[in-house]
C-alpha cells in the first residue's frame, strides 16, 4: 500500500513539476525521506507527515473496505 501512495505522490509532485528538494525544504522533510516515500522504500512513516505531503500536493487519503469494489468516481478517475 505505501508503494502504491508513493507513487501517487510522485506523479502528482512531477505533474505540478516541484522537485523533491523544494517540496522537502516547503515541508521541513528531508529530500531523502520524499525520495523514500515515492519509491516506497521508507521504513516508517507518520500519519502526520503524510497528511502534510498530501495537503501539499491537494492529494486526500481515503479509507474504505479491504476487498470492496472500486466505486464509480474511482472507476472514472475522479477525484
Amino acid at each position: 500500500m505505501l508503494f502504491e501512495i508513493g507513487e501517487e505522490i510522485r506523479k502528482e509532485r512531477k505533474r505540478r513539476k516541484v522537485s523533491q528538494e523544494k517540496m522537502a525544504k516547503y515541508l521541513e522533510m528531508s529530500r531523502a525521506t520524499i525520495s523514500q516515500i515515492e519509491s516506497g522504500t521508507v521504513q516508517e512513516i507518520g500519519v502526520r507527515k503524510l497528511i502534510r505531503i498530501l495537503e501539499y500536493l491537494d492529494l486526500e487519503l481515503r479509507v474504505r473496505p479491504a476487498g470492496a469494489p472500486p466505486t464509480l468516481d474511482e472507476l472514472r478517475g475522479v477525484k
